[in-house]
């Protein structure tokens, strides 16, 4: 005796369906949780962002940010909210980051996080520094970013080493994580950089974000415009020009990677490429014209 009869191939269909629906039900429970778990790392981090990143969007979807440093020294409440933060990741263990999305997302929170905090909780003479340069001295002017200042799981870490040593470091390259979209998402507190978002990054759309990220970026005049038949870049690829070659072939093709059409077609019409000088300007909203002047 059989129970099949003529009906039985549609029914297939629906039979793994139901199988696979508690099993999709459970991966979103999965990425909802890990979710939570980051807004939970870096909640006081998300209200700095929530209160003081303005961001302005430009012809064309390019996009500037600029942080309110004055507006956040003004807070009562801030130096608390740094205190916690603080506290918060001196007491996480990154061993326990299990996938590509968790730790990336996490280790790009961290470095945004510390590079702000370190600006409002270390003024010079009393004041705002006007260029994270002003850390620095004359043989050593980006020293601030080599420096053991920043505390996660007990252990000190500087933002060169979660930035080259974690994000694309050797072992991250080795479990196939290692990307060069991370230039687009860490942010040095300057004008020159990439643009800073007001949300952290969360593990379940790390990959959207940081290909929205770089597009903008692309979008925006400050990072890449044609002068001519030169085309005129970010810094960014030059000082890591290495990455972008290991990753797309060369600094063209990455670009081609994650650039709209409008950038494709002056990607065509350059015959050579110069680098823009960067600028190490701190990134409050006062040195960035798209801030100041009326549109």
């Amino acid at each position: 005796m059989t129970f099949l009869n003529d009906s039985a191939p549609a029914m297939i269909p629906i039979i793994v369906l139901a199988m696979l629906l508690p099993l999709q039900a459970a991966a979103d429970a999965i990425g909802t949780n890990r979710d939570a778990a980051m807004l939970e790392h870096y909640s006081p981090f998300q209200e700095l962002l929530t209160r003081h990143l303005k961001e302005k969007d430009l012809d064309h979807d390019g996009l500037v940010t600029a942080f309110d440093y004055a507006a956040a020294l003004a807070k009562e409440d801030t130096p608390a909210l740094l205190k916690e933060q603080h506290a918060i990741l001196a007491a996480f263990d990154p061993d326990t980051l299990e996938t590509r999305e968790e730790a990336v997302a996490f280790w790009l929170n961290a470095y945004n996080y510390f590079m702000i905090a370190y600006i409002l909780e270390n003024p010079r003479r009393g004041e705002l520094v006007s260029s994270v340069r002003d850390y620095g001295h004359i043989f050593n002017p980006y020293r601030v970013f080599s420096q053991d200042h920043f505390d996660i799981g007990g252990r000190k870490y500087s933002l060169d080493e979660m930035e080259k040593g974690i994000l694309l470091g050797d072992d991250y390259k080795e479990r196939g994580w290692k990307e060069a979209r991370v230039h687009f998402a860490v942010n040095c507190a300057s004008v020159g950089c990439p643009p800073l978002r007001q949300d952290i990054y969360l593990p379940s759309t790390l990959d959207a974000v940081l290909t929205e990220n770089t597009r903008r970026a692309l979008n925006t005049p400050r990072h890449l415009h044609l002068d001519g038949t030169t085309l005129r870049l970010t810094s960014l690829f030059d000082w890591y020009e290495e990455d972008y070659v290991e990753e797309n072939g060369s600094v063209r093709d990455f670009i081609k990677a994650y650039a709209d059409e409008r950038i494709l077609e002056k990607l065509e019409r350059a015959t050579r490429i110069r680098f823009i000088d960067y600028d190490w300007d701190l990134n409050k909203p006062e040195n960035f014209p798209e801030f100041t002047t009326e549109r």
